[in-house]
C-alpha cells in the first residue's frame, strides 16, 4: 500500500514539473512587433476646369505697376550694343581676258601632234620605195597605203604615176633622196598654190562677215570659238552670232567662248529663227564697227532638206547687209568617205569657200585634206589639231607633209 501511494506521488510531481516548463516556454517566446495601421493614399483632385458664361469666376483684383514703375536693367558698360552692318555681296568678277598665241607658225608648233598619223602614210610609204625591187605588187601596196589614208581614187593614181616615172630616172634610191621626192609630190598633190586665207575683210564699209556650217558633231561651235581667237591674236574685234538654236547649250558654249578673248556674242531664245539672230549679229557687228562677224549655224544634218533649205535661208538674210565674205564648211577628218558626202551637198546649198578639217591630231585619215579639195575645188584653210583652245592652225602645205613623212 505504501509502495502505490509512493509511485501516484511521484507521477504528481513529474507532471506539474513538465507543466510548469511548458509555461515558462511560452512566457519567452516573443511576439512579432504589431504593423502599424494602414492609412489610406492621399488623393489629389485634378485643377478645376475653366468655366465660360455665367459660371466663369469673377477675376479677382491684383496689384499692378505703370510703365514708370518699372524699373529696367541698367546696360553694362563694357556690353554696349554694337550694329553690325553687313556688306552687300559683290558682283561676280568678269573672267579674265586671255591672249591668244600668234597664228605665224603655229602648225610647225603642233607639228608633234599631227606626226601622230605618220606611221601609216608617210613612214608606209618611205618604207615601201625604200624596196630593192620595186614590182607591180609593191606600187599595189603603195595604192593601197594611199586610198587607206582616204587620198582618193583620182589623186592617188595621179601620184602614183608621177612616182613611177621619177624613181625610174632616178636610178639609185637613198633614204634622203626618196625623202624628197615623196615631198615634192605630196605638196604638189596638196595644191601650194590655192588661196588659203581666210577672207575677213569686206570690200564695202561693213565688218568682214564668216558663216561656218557643218553637220552635227564635226565641231563646228567650238571651231567657231577657236577662230575667234585666230582672229583676235592678229589684231581683230569680233562679234559672234549664235544663230544655232537647236542644239541646247549652243549659244552658251559659244557665249563662253567669246568671253574669254573679249567678243561679244548676239544671241536668240533656243529654238529661235536662225536667219533673225545671224542678221542681228551683222547689224551689232556694224554698229560696234567691229572688223569681223563669224555666224555659228546650226548642225543640221544633210539629210533633211528642209533644213538645208533654212541654211539657205540664213545666208541670204546676211547678204541684206553685205557680201559674205567666207562660208567656211567644218568636216571631220575621221569620217572619211562620209565627209565627202557632206560636202557636196553643202556645196550645193551654198557656196562653200573653204574648209575646215578638224580631229587631225592622231588620225591616220590625213589624206582627205588632198580628197575633199579635189571634191569641192575648194582649199583646206584650217585644221584642227587637238581640244586645246588654240589648236586650230593655218594650213601649211609643206609643215603639213614634213609632219606627215617625218625628218
Amino acid at each position: 500500500m505504501e509502495l502505490i501511494l509512493a509511485v501516484v506521488i511521484a507521477l504528481v510531481v513529474a507532471v506539474a514539473v513538465t507543466g510548469g516548463l511548458v509555461i515558462s516556454g511560452r512566457k519567452k517566446k516573443q511576439l512579432p512587433p504589431a504593423q502599424p495601421p494602414s492609412t489610406a493614399p492621399t488623393i489629389t483632385a485634378p485643377p478645376a476646369e475653366p468655366h465660360i458664361g455665367d459660371e466663369a469666376e469673377t477675376p479677382r483684383e491684383e496689384p499692378r505697376r505703370t510703365v514708370e514703375e518699372v524699373q529696367l536693367p541698367a546696360p553694362a558698360e563694357a556690353a554696349e550694343a554694337t550694329v553690325v552692318v553687313e556688306e552687300p555681296a559683290e558682283a561676280p568678277a568678269a573672267p579674265a581676258i586671255e591672249v591668244p598665241e600668234p597664228t605665224a607658225g603655229r602648225l610647225v608648233r603642233l607639228r608633234a601632234r599631227l606626226a601622230r598619223s605618220q606611221n601609216s602614210l608617210g613612214k608606209g610609204l618611205l618604207s615601201l620605195l625604200s624596196r630593192e625591187h620595186l614590182d607591180e605588187e609593191t606600187w599595189e601596196e603603195i595604192e593601197e597605203t594611199l586610198l587607206t589614208a582616204d587620198v582618193g581614187v583620182a589623186p592617188t593614181q595621179e601620184l602614183v604615176e608621177r612616182l613611177r616615172e621619177r624613181v625610174k630616172v632616178l636610178g639609185t634610191r637613198t633614204p634622203e633622196e626618196l625623202r624628197g621626192l615623196l615631198r615634192e609630190e605630196l605638196i604638189t598633190l596638196l595644191g601650194p598654190d590655192l588661196d588659203r586665207s581666210v577672207k575677213t575683210e569686206s570690200p564695202e564699209d561693213v565688218p568682214g562677215v564668216v558663216m561656218v556650217v557643218g553637220v552635227n558633231g564635226t565641231g563646228k561651235t567650238t571651231t567657231t570659238g577657236k577662230l575667234a581667237r585666230v582672229l583676235v591674236a592678229d589684231g581683230r574685234s569680233v562679234v559672234l552670232g549664235a544663230a544655232d538654236t537647236f542644239r541646247a547649250a549652243a549659244a552658251d558654249q559659244l557665249q563662253t567662248w567669246g568671253e574669254r578673248v573679249g567678243a561679244r556674242t548676239v544671241r536668240g531664245p533656243e529654238g529661235g529663227d536662225p536667219a533673225s539672230i545671224a542678221y542681228d549679229a551683222v547689224k551689232e557687228g556694224i554698229a560696234e564697227k567691229a572688223d569681223v562677224v563669224l555666224i555659228d549655224t546650226a548642225g543640221r544634218l544633210h539629210t533633211k532638206t528642209g533644213l538645208m533649205d533654212e541654211l539657205g535661208k540664213v545666208k541670204r538674210v546676211v547678204e541684206k547687209h553685205g557680201p559674205l565674205d567666207e562660208i567656211l564648211l567644218v568636216l571631220d577628218a575621221t569620217t572619211g568617205q562620209n565627209g565627202l558626202i557632206q560636202a557636196r551637198v553643202f556645196a550645193e546649198v551654198v557656196d562653200i569657200t573653204g574648209i575646215v578639217l578638224t580631229k587631225l591630231d592622231g588620225t591616220a585619215k590625213g589624206g582627205i585634206v588632198v580628197a575633199v579639195q579635189r571634191e569641192l575645188g575648194v582649199p583646206v584653210k584650217l585644221i584642227g589639231l587637238g581640244e586645246g583652245p588654240d589648236d586650230l592652225a593655218p594650213f601649211e602645205p609643206g609643215a603639213f607633209v614634213d609632219a606627215l613623212i617625218g625628218d
